[in-house]
């Protein structure tokens, strides 16, 4: 049988850097379990953030990643769109090249993520609020 879902997630408020949301991601969808074979869409609804996978296991990449991030997109450029301060329009850049979604694929009711892979909130702006996420699953089911 396909099973189709879509569920809204909002993340609280979090400061600039990268945020692991694995856990957050897999309670907020209760039909991933009931997927035999499928495919788990990530959609972050937002210009100044984005989404990405990478390691979970040593903290220490989400800083490495933050201090790489800063140093390819500055925020000492001569930025034209500065109403919302100096990190936004360093933010979209950053959202634009790391991306709005990752898509992950599902078995036997399990995100497929390999031993060492997170889904990451990547946070750009200093003061950030909430971050909503839509998330659809699709997939079929072993009925």
């Amino acid at each position: 049988m396909m099973i189709w879902a879509q569920h809204d997630l909002r993340l609280p408020s979090r400061r600039r850097g990268f945020h692991l949301i694995t856990p957050a991601i897999e309670a907020a969808v209760p039909e991933l379990t009931q997927v035999r074979v499928g495919l788990l869409h990530c959609f972050i609804q937002h210009t100044s953030a984005s989404l990405t996978i990478n390691e979970n296991a040593d903290p220490d990449v989400r800083v490495d990643m933050e201090t790489a991030m800063n140093h390819v997109v500055p925020e000492n450029l001569a930025y034209v769109h500065t109403l919302e301060g100096p990190d936004d329009m360093p933010a979209h850049v950053k959202a634009s090249m790391m991306g709005a979604s990752v898509s992950i694929p599902v078995s036997e009711g399990r995100l497929r993520l390999g031993t060492w892979q997170g889904v990451y909130l990547c946070e750009h702006r200093d003061h950030a609020s909430s971050r909503q996420l839509v998330l659809t699953l699709q997939g079929m089911s072993a009925d």
